[in-house]
């Protein structure tokens, strides 16, 4: 068992090392100027438009084809980008590349909105609806009707059905689990349990099951969590500016070892910022159009805005909360790293155990609606691959699995995914 776990961990590392290397991040952010050159820009020009577009219209349907409200599409949608990577992924990347990896999630973000801009609009008009009427969409349907590859489409369905599991349901579950079990010494088992009763309240009613949890659910932790990280800003308000200087000089000139960090090159900033900042808001990643596809909006660039808005609150807001609650505590260079530094810096920012029920809190809540939105995703590959008759066998799958999550080993669960 030693020798197999030996053996994933090696694959996963190498995969990792050309997922997340060099060459993918360049292509990444290259498609992100690109795009934003071709849009002229359309995440600075109607960045404006787009906030009001979504907050200003929550309620309203869209006059189109679809299942759902385009709110309850970009809830979704944000319910499975806002996830342990909101917390655990910018910590990493702080011990990884210092405060300079701060700026370019950043920049990762404001390129990511043209990105997601461009694959929601594409993604939109070549939707259509499966055997059920349910309306699908995503980069498979494009590969098929747009670009004429249907061999293509078929294998991004396989992988988005399969790696469903990994990134979506048992890191999540497992994550669940952990921090209850960590915090309220809640047994894993009990954990899952209950993860997977919750989650099949929800998923087994299809998209517009799943949307009408998600459109109370999303703004409700986005709102606990923000508000948790805001006290923490305002009690340590003098270390602000300090914070952003950290951000700034670290960006262009590297992080000098200090305290339990190790020092950073600004190309450890750059390359560990950009990575964790697009894995955390999935521009490019193919799977927000999915959902988004299921909205009855009226004009695919109408719903494009609702990308633009995604980004900016998992980027702008979410990401940049944890960010500058560890920078200001000063507990960046602890040699902490993960989830543990984030829980770290809460404590320190939090008086009594406020801290650890922000960040449990927050885990719980970011991990579940997770697990729900990517139960969608790994649905839609599995429906243009088999049909509409394989969504009920995949649901019940997912909760399987999530289980298995929940109860599996910590470090066997994080190399699969």
């Amino acid at each position: 068992m030693a020798r197999f776990l030996e053996i994933i961990e090696r694959v996963n590392s190498a995969i990792n090392g050309a997922v997340w290397g060099w060459p993918a991040i360049i292509l990444l952010i290259g498609t992100g100027v690109l795009l934003t050159v071709l849009t002229g820009g359309v995440q600075f020009r109607r960045l404006g438009f787009a906030l009001w577009e979504v907050l200003g219209k929550v309620a309203r349907r869209g006059g189109g084809a679809g299942d759902v409200r385009p709110f309850q599409a970009v809830a979704t949608a944000l319910a499975s980008t806002v996830g342990v990577g909101n917390i655990a992924g910018v910590a990493t990347a702080i011990y990884l590349g210092g405060p300079g990896a701060v700026f370019w999630i950043w920049v990762s973000g404001l390129l990511g909105m043209a990105t997601k801009y461009a694959e929601i609009v594409v993604a939109l008009h070549y939707r259509e609806p499966d055997g059920s009427g349910t309306m699908r969409g995503g980069a498979m349907y494009v590969l098929k009707k747009g670009l004429g590859w249907p061999w293509l489409g078929a294998v991004f369905a396989l992988l988005t059905a399969v790696a469903a599991f990994g990134i979506g349901n048992m890191v999540q579950a497992n994550s669940v689990a952990d921090a209850l079990r960590a915090t309220f010494n809640v047994p894993t088992w009990v954990t899952g349990l209950v993860v997977v009763v919750l989650t099949a309240l929800v998923i087994l009613g299809g998209i517009k099951s799943i949307a009408n949890v998600t459109q109370w659910l999303v703004p409700f932790m986005a709102v606990f969590y923000l508000a948790g990280a805001a006290v923490v800003l305002l009690l340590w308000a003098n270390k602000l500016p300090g914070a952003f200087s950290l951000i700034w000089d670290g960006a262009f000139n590297g992080t000098a070892a200090v305290g339990g960090f190790a020092g950073s090159t600004m190309m450890l900033a750059l390359r560990y910022g950009i990575a964790r900042g697009l894995f955390s808001n999935e521009a490019g990643l193919g799977s927000a159009p999915m959902v988004h596809c299921s909205a009855d909006t009226d004009h695919p660039v109408r719903q494009g805005m609702y990308g633009i808005f995604e980004v900016f609150v998992d980027t702008a807001l979410i990401c940049t909360a944890t960010a500058l609650v560890i920078l200001v505590t000063g507990t960046w260079d602890s040699g902490l790293t993960g989830a543990a530094l984030s829980v770290k810096a809460f404590e320190t920012g939090l008086p009594g155990t406020w801290g650890d029920a922000v960040v449990t809190g927050g885990l719980v809540l970011f991990a579940y609606s997770t697990l729900l939105g990517w139960s969608f995703y790994g649905e839609t590959g599995i429906v243009y691959l088999l049909g509409a008759k394989a969504a009920t066998p995949y649901r019940i799958v997912w909760l399987i699995f999530a289980y298995v999550g929940a109860t599996g080993s910590l470090q066997l669960v994080w190399d699969i995914e």
